[in-house]
């Protein structure tokens, strides 16, 4: 069924909204899934905090154009589906990774983080960091490192004068008893 030219305008501008919206799109081919596995790989990305949405090449690469993004013919070729990580775009991207890993059906042509080109490889990269819950207890983890070192730096003479006196009293309480 042919799309109406109102529809199609309704379409780019739904797949304009989410790339202007995402920190990330991933662009991946999919053809020979299963609506079954669509639907797993769809559940993985909602868990990580996206969307995976289906969408047609011409409109999406005319949305896409209309967002202010480079738009390489790549992107644009066999079937095509896009990730959206509207908060966690390695958390996204990993689950697109992971599920690629797993069938040979899914490819991943490559996308956008906050708007700038990325290619298969740098999506493939951007898979492997870390998620943000993980980012952010390294990072509390080095700045927590320096005020743990401060107290104990300022605990350690305290700590020495008690063992010194331990010591003595020690030493007294043996030279008392003989």
């Amino acid at each position: 069924m042919a799309l109406t030219k109102e529809r199609k305008e309704e379409v780019v501008a739904q797949y304009q909204a989410w790339a202007e919206r995402a920190e990330a799109v991933v662009f991946t081919e999919y053809t020979g899934l299963s609506m079954l596995q669509i639907d797993k790989l769809r559940g993985a990305i909602r868990e990580a905090g996206g969307e995976l949405h289906v969408v047609k090449n011409t409109l999406a690469k005319r949305a896409f154009e209309a967002a202010g993004m480079q738009t390489p013919e790549t992107l644009f070729t066999g079937s095509s589906a896009i990730g959206l990580a509207f908060s966690d775009p390695p958390a996204v991207a990993k689950a697109i990774a992971d599920a690629a890993k797993d069938s040979e059906f899914i490819k991943i042509k490559g996308g956008f983080l906050n708007g700038q080109l990325l290619s298969a490889e740098d999506m493939q990269a951007l898979a492997e960091l870390p998620p943000l819950p993980v980012v952010r207890a390294q990072l509390l983890a080095v700045i927590n490192t320096p005020a743990t070192q401060l107290a104990r730096l300022l605990n350690e003479p305290g700590r020495q004068v008690a063992q010194v006196l331990k010591a003595y009293a020690d030493q007294g309480g043996a030279a008392a008893a003989a």
